[in-house]
């Protein structure tokens, strides 16, 4: 049994240690949010956080979040930045397909988190390995300019 919190509640996982991360969060609990791109931690699709920094959680073994906090997509609107981003993402008309962009919000929202005030170069750093299909790249450097803006206003 492996013990952790997600979202702030606190579960027990009855699964093998080295059990992907994002298989206990979307097949044992349900949340089906954070998505499966590629398994091989390259597409972003599946990003998480833990204990406040984003992962992988293709590749992350449930045993290694043992005791910890983990995030979801599902959650990410309790936080400023959560709103913010969610609020910027539609402002912005980001989505295309849709599909990646759990994990490219997980990934922004921790930026925003540890820099308020992200340079472009910065931006493209922490979002670097969160493949949009649709090339919205743009879009979601603009929508966290415009989230780092309103947080700021204490949104």
């Amino acid at each position: 049994m492996i013990s952790f919190t997600v979202n702030g509640k606190k579960v027990q996982a009855d699964v093998a240690p080295d059990t992907p991360l994002l298989w206990v969060v979307r097949d044992t609990l349900g949340m089906t949010g954070t998505k499966f791109g590629c398994g091989a931690q390259l597409c972003g699709a599946c990003t998480v956080h833990v204990n406040g920094m984003p992962v992988r959680s293709c590749g992350t073994k449930v045993s290694d979040v043992e005791g910890k906090k983990v995030s979801t997509i599902e959650a990410v609107g309790k936080t400023p930045a959560g709103r913010a981003i969610q609020a910027a993402w539609v402002q912005h008309d980001v989505p295309q397909c849709g599909y990646c962009q759990s994990g490219q919000i997980m990934s922004a929202v921790a930026l925003l988190e540890s820099k308020p005030h992200p340079t472009d170069a910065e931006i493209d750093k922490a979002m670097d390995g969160n493949i949009c299909r649709c090339g919205t790249y743009q879009r979601i450097r603009a929508a966290i300019h415009t989230a780092a803006a309103t947080k700021t206003k204490g949104a």
